[in-house]
Parts: C-alpha cells; sequence; structure tokens
C-alpha cells in the first residue's frame, strides 16, 4: 500500500484568528477558505508541503450532535485536550521564540522529554494543543 497522510482537522472558534495563527505565526500557506451557512472552514499548510494539509473547521458543523454534545467540545476545546497536532522544525529555539513573541499561549518550553524527543508546546487560538517537535 502507499498511504499518505493528506489532511488533519483541527476545530476552531474564531476563524479570522486561528488563520493569522497559521499563516502569520507558523508561516503556513491558506490553499482553500471556504464559507457554508455561516460557517468557515479553512485549509493551510507547510510551504512547500502541497500534498500535507490541516483544514480548521467549525466544530458544531455537524448536524448529527446535540447542543449538549456541542458545549462540551466548546470545553474540551478551552482546555486543549480535544484535538491537538505534532508539528517538526529544525531550530525549535527560533520557532518557540517566534511563537512566544507572537503572545501564544505557552504551554511548555523546549524541553528534552524522557522518551527521547525534545519540543515546545502552545495552544492556538481555539485551544488545540500545538506540540513542536525538534528534528534532530
Amino acid at each position: 500500500m502507499d498511504i499518505t497522510i493528506h489532511s488533519s482537522f483541527l476545530p476552531h472558534t474564531d476563524p479570522d484568528a486561528s488563520l493569522a495563527f497559521y499563516r502569520d505565526v507558523l508561516g503556513f500557506e491558506v490553499r482553500l477558505d471556504v464559507g457554508y451557512e455561516g460557517m468557515r472552514w479553512i485549509t493551510v499548510g507547510p510551504v512547500g508541503q502541497p500534498s500535507t494539509a490541516i483544514v480548521l473547521h467549525p466544530p458544531a458543523a455537524n448536524p448529527g450532535i446535540t447542543d449538549d454534545e456541542r458545549q462540551t467540545i466548546i470545553e474540551l476545546m478551552a482546555k486543549g485536550s480535544y484535538f491537538g497536532v505534532n508539528l517538526a522544525t529544525t531550530d525549535l529555539d527560533a520557532t518557540f521564540a517566534k511563537l512566544e513573541a507572537s503572545d501564544a499561549e505557552v504551554v511548555q518550553e523546549p524541553t528534552e522529554q524522557p522518551y527521547g524527543v525534545r519540543d515546545c508546546a502552545f495552544r492556538d487560538p481555539a485551544g488545540n494543543m500545538v506540540r513542536i517537535q525538534e528534528v534532530r
């Protein structure tokens, strides 16, 4: 089999804030920006990697969930425990400095983990956990 990761999905609570974070802070390019019935889906991805994308989507877009379930999703997002993404960089210290200067919420400064990686963590504007690992 030849299987790759094409798109991952992260919910957003404010499409403009999420767009600014992923585009302006992380440097991702915008691939699609689609609205439908007052909701917005934004597809972003790393420059030079056209086959890998993150779709930022409204958490309430699924018509099959109840209002209570929507509220639970919003609460989990605020805690950073609903969704997340792991990214990688060759210069973790410079990446961390840029994110920290942007006023992104720092969860963990660059740290040598006992499982063999060095990484840091932030929350995006919707509360999603963004971990960034240093590629060695």
